[in-house]
C-alpha cells in the first residue's frame, strides 16, 4: 500500500508543479492588470506667485486662468491673479473690491468673470455678485445673487448664462438660480433632484452640469446629478458607492464620497481628487461620462488637501492651493491620466 502511494505521488507530482506554476503566473497577470487600472501621474509645476491660501475661486477666460480670495489661515483674502501659461508665473491684477471672502463660487461668460457669494471674516454669508472685465482690469458690480446668502455652493456656465446652487445659509440648500448678463437678472430654476448639499463640486461636459459629493447635516452624500438647462430638469446618474447587486461598483465602498473635493476635465473624463472623507484625502478618480463609470486613478502625490482649486487650460487638468489642517499650500499640480506615476517629477 505504501509503494502504491508513493507510485501515485510520483506521478502526480509534475502535475502538482505544473499546476502551482500555472497558478503562480494567473496571479502574477491578474495583479500586473489591476495595477495598470490605477494609473496616470501627478507633475509638480510652478508654484502660486501669491500667499497660501484654501477655498479661493478660480475662472477660466480665453485659456488665461484667474484666481483669487480664499482663506490663509488667519485672514480672508481679495488679491486676485492671473497666470502667464507661457512663463509659468502669476501676476497680479486688479484686486476684488467686495469684502474678501473664502468658500464663494465664480464662473466665466463672453470674455469676463464673475464671483459671488461666500463667507466673510465675521461670518456673514454673502450674496454680492461681481463682473470681471479683463481688457479694463476693472470689476463692476452686478444685481445681488437672487438667493439667500451662503457659502459652499457650486457654480458654473452654460451656454452665455450662469448658475449657482446648493450651498449653506444657515440651513442646507438645493436650489438653482439663472443669471443672464444681457439683463443683470436671475431667475430661479428647477431645484436639484436629489439631497440638499454644501462643499460638492460641479463640472459642465456637453452644454450640462453635473453635481456630486458633497455633506448634509453631517452625512457624505452618495447621489450623483446631471443638469439639463436647456429643458430645466435633473437627472440621476449611478450613485457613487456600491449600491447596487451589479459588478461595476464593488471597489466604490465609500471611496469616492467625500467633501470641498476638486474635480476638472479632460479628454472627455472628468477627474475627482483631495477633499474630506473622515479626515483630508487624496484619493483619486476618473468619471468615464459617456458609461457613467468611475475608475481610480493614481492618488494626489502631493500633499492631501481640501478646499483647493482646479482648472482645465489646453486640454490639461491642474489642481492647487488648498489646506490640510493648519498647514496652506501654495502649490500647483498638473494631472496626466494615461501615462505612469514618475515620483521623479513630484
Amino acid at each position: 500500500m505504501t509503494e502504491k502511494k508513493l507510485h501515485l505521488s510520483s506521478k502526480l507530482l509534475p502535475l502538482i508543479l505544473a499546476g502551482f506554476f500555472i497558478t503562480i503566473a494567473f496571479t502574477s497577470c491578474k495583479k500586473n492588470t489591476a495595477a495598470t487600472a490605477i494609473d496616470g501621474d501627478w507633475k509638480r509645476g510652478s508654484e502660486f506667485d501669491g500667499d497660501v491660501r484654501t477655498e479661493a475661486v478660480t475662472f477660466t477666460i480665453n485659456d488665461t486662468v484667474y484666481l483669487g480670495g480664499g482663506y490663509d489661515g488667519t485672514n480672508r483674502l481679495n488679491d486676485f491673479w492671473f497666470l502667464n501659461q507661457t512663463g509659468g508665473y502669476w501676476s497680479q491684477i486688479a484686486p476684488f473690491p467686495g469684502v474678501a471672502r473664502n468658500s464663494a463660487v465664480a464662473f466665466s461668460i463672453n470674455g469676463k468673470g464673475y464671483v459671488g457669494t461666500g463667507v466673510d471674516d465675521n461670518g456673514n454669508k454673502l450674496n454680492d455678485f461681481w463682473e470681471y472685465d479683463p481688457a479694463k482690469n476693472t470689476w463692476t458690480r452686478k444685481a445681488d445673487f437672487g438667493g439667500t446668502g451662503r457659502y459652499g455652493a457650486v457654480g458654473f456656465s452654460i451656454n452665455g448664462e450662469g448658475y449657482i446652487a446648493t450651498g449653506y445659509d444657515g440651513t442646507y440648500l438645493k436650489d438653482l438660480w439663472e443669471y443672464d448678463p444681457a439683463t443683470d437678472a436671475w431667475t430661479e430654476k428647477a431645484s436639484l433632484g436629489g439631497s440638499k448639499r454644501t462643499d460638492a463640486v460641479v463640472f459642465v461636459y456637453q452644454n450640462k452640469a453635473y453635481v456630486v459629493t458633497g455633506v448634509n447635516n453631517g452625512s457624505y452624500l452618495n447621489d450623483f446629478w446631471v443638469y439639463d438647462p436647456s429643458a430645466n430638469t435633473w437627472t440621476a446618474k449611478r450613485d457613487i458607492t456600491n449600491a447596487s447587486t451589479d459588478t461595476y461598483d464593488d471597489l466604490y465602498n465609500n471611496n469616492i464620497t467625500r467633501s470641498n473635493a476638486v474635480i476638472f476635465v479632460t479628454n472627455d473624463k472628468a477627474y475627482l481628487t483631495c477633499g474630506e472623507y473622515n479626515g483630508v484625502i487624496g484619493t483619486t478618480w476618473e468619471y468615464d461620462i459617456t458609461n457613467d463609470l468611475w475608475n481610480q486613478k493614481t492618488t494626489f502625490e502631493g500633499s492631501a488637501r481640501q478646499g483647493g482649486i482646479a482648472y482645465t487650460v489646453n486640454g490639461t487638468g491642474y489642481i492647487g492651493t488648498g489646506n490640510n489642517s493648519s498647514t496652506y499650500f501654495d502649490d500647483m499640480w498638473q494631472f496626466i491620466p494615461d501615462v505612469a506615476a514618475d515620483p521623479n517629477d513630484n
